[in-house]
């Protein structure tokens, strides 16, 4: 038996097919293409495509969800069998099914079917609960989180709840561990809880006015959500805001996606943020702001919102942690969201800290769509894996920008290149700090910042102001030289040094769209965020490696320096081993 928590998911269960074929030609009756040489493969949906997932991964999993009698009943049943074992509640009306159309590899059409909704709990499925050791509500809108809302606000005191929220279901209880939102979920949600569209009785009105039932169609700007490249059975009348257009194409919802596929939002969210500035500075700014909003209305521990090709956005209500793809996937988004969830639940279920889900979760959905999404799990291929950063089918993100437009060129002057940024519609990110003895966990935090905009400012403490900071012995390398080592860098395209305390005078010359720090300040004050906001930009924390640290290195050399003074034998030697690579002799 695997050592992973048991993990039970409750929502509501879909089953999902697949047509894929070949257009060659249009009809000759109407201007439509034919689609031919059919191929038909049928998995789990919803929250069944989520604990399937979570079951691949190695650990037991209870599905709580309604289901009838129907053959479709029975597949889905089949499908799971032997996988998940099903605690079933009675379904009023027929399974919600959907059937995409696919023309070489992109979906040309969706039908959905079914309009079975969760008639009641039952009491196997409220001891489930009772005893669970940790529960991932995978929310698509038919009443299964609904009916076990006690039950479900009863585990949130005792052992995480992840909440994988839909607009036409409720919010999720007080005390979740985790909320995940899309971006434009959290739009909508914040505007109900706001009151410009309204709860009633702890759910979503429904009288807020029509909207199309698919939501932004499938594979439209996927980001960690829900398994469909929308929700599987359509977002609903009262869902996400009716100003966010959908885009057929959109890669903004799901981690690590580019054009035509999406990663970690699955899909279900319209590409852009109704009423955001363009560009990943201004929808970090929306969703930063969203994230907070969320915390407070649903006292909640945590939201992450999920930001498609910039990752996820993680909340605890002071400043959010960023945590960029690590690099980009293209491919089938389907069922990305769900990997998402799935991944992001069992790594809390394994007492991990949210910090650690969210990268694993963010790394897990992007591994999930380059290996081919929901086609190449039917396809049998194995689950997504959390790769290590930066280790990709694609391999590490370079300096390409985000936004599809030029990226910067590396120069010396770093406010010229922000303005020519700027002046493009391109996104600034500016990273700062003293980055003496620069070493792996610098490089990573500042590989992962660029990947979140167009260009990298790297803003320096000199050397006076390093001394004010560190004391009389730093910094270790002069400033010319932390300068050089920096420029170096591919993913640096400027380098500004500041002589201040902090950097925000020259913060606000280079006024960048995104101020980056590592996520070792996150219970710190940063003095420079309000400045920072104040021109409608954002600051967000990155993941920073663990056991990395200048004054840890300082230390270590000169301890190893104090042992060869002694005259302890062979520390010279084998310092100089671990410098050139040749064995100490």
């Amino acid at each position: 038996m695997s050592g992973l928590t048991p993990l039970v998911v409750v929502g509501d269960a879909l089953l999902d097919h697949d047509l894929a074929g070949r257009a060659e030609r249009l009809a000759p009756d109407a201007p439509v293409p034919v689609v031919s040489h059919l191929q038909r493969t049928t998995r789990p949906g919803g929250a069944a495509l989520a604990a399937y997932l979570a079951a691949l991964d190695g650990r037991a999993v209870t599905l709580v969800t309604a289901l009838g009698d129907s053959p479709a009943d029975a597949e889905l049943r089949a499908l799971l069998a032997g996988r998940v074992r099903l605690v079933e509640l009675p379904l009023a009306g027929s399974l919600p099914a959907k059937t995409r159309v696919m023309v070489q590899g992109r979906p040309l059409l969706r039908l959905d079917d079914g309009d079975g909704r969760a008639a009641g709990a039952t009491r196997e499925a409220e001891e489930t609960l009772a005893t669970a050791r940790a529960v991932l509500v995978s929310d698509y809108g038919r009443g299964t989180a609904d009916v076990l809302r006690a039950a479900l606000t009863a585990a949130a005191a005792r052992v995480p709840v992840v909440w994988d929220p839909h607009p036409r279901g409720g919010p999720p209880v007080r005390g979740a561990r985790l909320a995940t939102p899309s971006a434009s979920e959290a739009r909508w949600f914040v505007a109900a809880w706001q009151g410009t569209r309204g709860y009633e009785g702890g759910v979503p009105k429904r009288d807020t006015g029509p909207r199309d039932e698919d939501g932004g169609g499938p594979g439209a700007d996927p980001g960690p959500s829900h398994e469909n490249g929308t929700s599987p059975d359509g977002a609903p009348a009262d869902g996400p805001p009716p100003d966010a257009a959908p885009d057929a194409a959109g890669p903004d919802g799901v981690p690590g996606l580019s054009s035509g596929a999406a990663a970690v939002d699955g899909g279900r969210r319209p590409t852009g943020t109704a009423g955001a500035p363009e560009g990943p500075g201004g929808e970090l700014a929306v969703a930063a702001r969203d994230a907070r909003a969320l915390i407070r209305a649903w006292d909640v521990t945590s939201v992450v919102v999920t930001l498609g090709r910039h990752g996820a956005l993680l909340s605890h209500g002071e400043a959010p942690l960023l945590v960029p793809t690590p690099w980009r996937a293209e491919g089938d988004a389907c069922g990305a969201g769900d990997r998402f969830a799935a991944t992001a639940a069992g790594l809390l279920a394994d007492e991990a800290l949210p910090e650690d889900a969210v990268q694993g979760a963010v790394h897990a959905a992007t591994r999930y769509v380059a290996n081919g999404g929901a086609h190449g799990l039917t396809a049998g291929l194995a689950p997504a894996g959390v790769p290590e950063a930066g280790a990709g089918p694609a391999g590490p993100a370079g300096p390409t920008g985000v936004t599809g437009r030029p990226v910067a060129v590396r120069e010396t002057d770093a406010a010229g290149l922000a303005a020519r940024v700027r002046a493009a519609g391109g996104t600034v990110v500016a990273a700062g700090g003293c980055f003496d003895l620069l070493h792996a966990g610098h490089v990573a935090l500042l590989e992962a910042a660029r990947r979140t905009g167009d260009c990298l400012l790297v803003c320096v403490n000199s050397d006076a102001s390093v001394r004010r900071r560190k004391g009389g012995g730093r910094p270790l390398v002069p400033a010319a030289d932390r300068v050089r080592i920096l420029r170096a860098l591919e993913c640096v395209d400027a380098v500004a040094v500041f002589d201040d305390d902090t950097p925000e005078r020259l913060l606000a010359e280079l006024r960048p769209h995104i101020w980056v720090k590592g996520g070792d300040y996150a219970l710190a004050e940063l003095p420079e965020a309000a400045l920072v906001e104040s021109w409608g930009g954002q600051v967000v924390l990155l993941p920073y490696l663990d056991g990395r640290s200048t004054t840890a290195l300082a230390r270590r050399a000169a301890g190893r320096r104090d042992a060869a003074s002694a005259g302890v034998p062979g520390t010279l030697a084998r310092e100089r081993a671990e410098v050139t690579g040749c064995p100490a002799t």
